[in-house]
């Protein structure tokens, strides 16, 4: 099958078995056949010798949609909320990457929160708009919507694990559509690179009322001693989240522990993709101008080669 096709079945599969304010906001408008998403930059990392300006984004964010038949804008930090704002009304959805800042007093933890309310006041108006959260990015998500960092250590610098499915996973709009063989490859095989010190426990999130209103868990992980939450999604947004890294597996490559480049990794990173960009799919932001949508785009940035044994083989530097 053909990407769009595979597209369009994956946003008419979701489309049956998700809840009726989300099925109603797909059903509203035709897809977006050209999607343009935004991945959100954020201060560059310390002792970068690489570095130039004062942000960058992992070309692996921007690859990892590409594949998945979308267009990216960066979306740069030490912006206004109304420039921002701007952005927002230009573009079909937003992926939070994975990094190293304070996801509380960095700019990209500023620049998150004006999207995520921006996407909460629209979604509620009838305006479909998907985030994704990977790594810090799910993180984000979660001191957002609880309004605090409940995010406990955990030991996973650099392991791959297999998630522990919950029963909501299968009905879930996120995984619905992955073929089965997939899923028990997911549940069964050691393919998820896990690079995070963080992570939102099963416990603080059963104690945080506005968590457990507000996403559904369908994953979970342990590092021997505490759960954690791997995977989850909103029940009523489009908003999504992994503590794991579907992206690294086709798209990085330091030769460490918890990095996974069999075929089950690599399919897990374009299924989780693709359906993004199904999601995206179904807003229709759009740019004013076919000039100024020119000028937002990637495109007119070039990717700085960093090695391949860098914890990111390429990155996008912005001022």
């Amino acid at each position: 099958m053909c990407r769009p096709a595979a597209a369009v079945l994956a946003v008419l599969t979701a489309c049956l078995c998700c809840g009726a304010r989300l099925c109603a906001a797909g059903r509203s408008q035709q897809l977006n056949q050209r999607p343009i998403i935004g991945v959100l930059a954020q201060e560059n990392l310390p002792g970068d010798q690489f570095a130039r300006g004062s942000s960058y984004i992992a070309a692996s964010y921007v690859k990892y949609l590409e594949a998945a038949g979308a267009r990216v804008v960066p979306v740069r930090i030490n912006r206004t909320e109304e420039e921002y704002a701007k952005i927002f009304y230009s573009i079909n959805g937003l992926l939070l990457p994975g990094g190293d800042v304070d996801i509380q007093t960095s700019q990209f933890s500023r620049a998150a929160k004006i999207f995520y309310n921006l996407s909460l006041k629209a979604n509620n108006a009838g305006d479909y708009f998907p985030i994704w959260g990977t790594c810090q990015g799910f993180q984000q998500l979660s001191v957002l919507t609880a309004n605090k960092n409940l995010l406990t250590l955990t030991d996973t610098k650099a392991v791959a694990l297999p998630l522990n499915l919950t029963p909501a996973a299968q009905s879930s709009r996120l995984f619905q559509g992955f073929p089965k063989d997939l899923l028990q490859s997911l549940a069964e095989e050691n393919i998820t690179s896990n690079f995070h010190s963080w992570s939102l426990s099963m416990q603080n999130y059963s104690r945080n009322a506005k968590l457990k209103r507000f996403y559904k868990v369908l994953s979970t992980n342990s590092d021997g001693k505490k759960e954690f939450i791997s995977t989850m999604e909103a029940y009523r947004y489009p908003f999504y989240a992994v503590q794991w890294h579907p992206e690294k597996s086709p798209f990085e490559w330091i030769d460490k522990p918890g990095m996974v480049h069999s075929t089950s990794a690599i399919r897990a990173c374009f299924y989780t993709a693709s359906f993004f960009v199904s999601e995206a799919m179904k807003n229709q932001h759009n740019f004013s101008s076919p000039v100024e949508e020119e000028r937002a785009l990637i495109y007119n940035f070039s990717p700085v080669y960093r090695g391949a044994h860098a914890v990111f083989v390429q990155n996008y530097y912005f001022d």
